[in-house]
């Protein structure tokens, strides 16, 4: 995924000010796709010069003298949403540092990683924990609406991938803990 297009999903989701967008980032997406408030305006330009987006200037609430930039997405965002929806091939994702850090130390000989396995943990359950609390607050509801049901079917990946690794590092235990001793 690319941040302009995350970007694009989200005004498309609620037009939004920068300051709003990276707040709806730390809050929401960031959780699967993370991207700086630098990245967000940066590319929110160059989102407006590539004809993406527009950029509508509301009377800001809390003054009477500013004014506050909100973006929207226009139809030709739209349709690079769509366009890059459709042609972008999914990848094999190997960034993840720990699985790294493990071939290493099947390569190597024992790195100690039975010392760094509980703060993986630590992250996994805090960040289950977080999916579950907005699992209770966003969709409780008996009924939700198609694009509600989308956004909870990501959560429920989110809540699935962290039990997975979860139960997979109570396996790895062991076996780190016979290396490291």
């Amino acid at each position: 995924m690319s941040t302009p297009h995350a970007i694009l999903i989200a005004l498309l989701e609620k037009p939004s000010s920068g300051y709003d967008l990276a707040r709806r980032f730390d809050r929401a997406i960031g959780y699967f796709w993370q991207a700086t408030h630098q990245q967000i305006y940066r590319e929110l330009g160059r989102m407006v010069a590539a004809g993406w987006v527009a950029v509508l200037e509301e009377d800001d609430a809390h003054s009477s003298t500013t004014r506050r930039k909100v973006y929207r997405v226009l139809p030709v965002g739209r349709e690079e949403v769509v366009r890059w929806v459709r042609e972008t091939r999914l990848g094999h994702d190997d960034r993840n540092l720990f699985l790294l850090k493990l071939r290493a130390d099947a390569v190597i000989g024992p790195l100690g990683l039975g010392e760094e396995l509980p703060r993986f943990v630590e992250e996994a359950r805090a960040r289950l924990e977080t999916y579950r609390a907005i699992e209770q607050r966003d969709f409780g509801a008996p009924v939700l609406t198609r694009g509600q049901q989308l956004q909870y079917a990501i959560l429920k990946a989110g809540i699935r991938t962290q039990e997975s690794w979860i139960e997979w590092a109570e396996e790895l235990r062991p076996l780190l803990d016979q290396g490291d001793a």
